[in-house]
């Protein structure tokens, strides 16, 4: 890794991928695949997600458990990332998603994604977004 005398190491990772742009990439081919297989690679086998729910999934299988639910509420999905920071333990994503339900009604909803990691593997995933826009107005149902 090369440093920068006036940016924290973890900032200046020039020409190698931070387990946040890691796990970006991971997202967008598994969204891409439908196999949620590449992005529970990325989690350590204690591991915690959480969501907009009370839910919390647990460990590797919990992972997969959590990806497949995922994947399975949408036809198509793209997330697209417009901002991003790691400092080495904890990485954050601001993201667009956009694509079709599993009925095929279009969805595009923001949201921001937090993984803590030790460089290697994510030890927790928490993801904040507008639930809103998975709920039909009355005048739809």
């Amino acid at each position: 890794m090369i440093s920068h005398p006036f940016a924290p190491p973890a900032v200046l990772s020039w020409g190698m991928a931070n387990m946040t742009e890691s796990f970006m990439q991971a997202l967008q081919t598994i969204e891409a695949s439908g196999d949620p297989a590449p992005l529970v690679d990325l989690f350590a086998d204690e591991t915690s997600l959480r969501n907009m729910t009370t839910q919390e999934w647990s460990g590797k299988e919990g992972a997969r458990d959590f990806w497949t639910r995922y994947l399975e509420n949408f036809q198509s999905i793209r997330s697209e990332f417009f901002h991003h920071t790691d400092d080495g333990h904890t990485g954050l994503m601001e993201w667009e998603a956009t694509g079709k339900l599993a009925d095929g009604a279009d969805i595009a909803y923001r949201g921001s994604s937090v993984i803590e990691h030790d460089g290697e593997k994510v030890t927790a995933f928490r993801t904040y977004y507008d639930s809103a826009a998975f709920v039909k107005p009355a005048a739809q149902q």
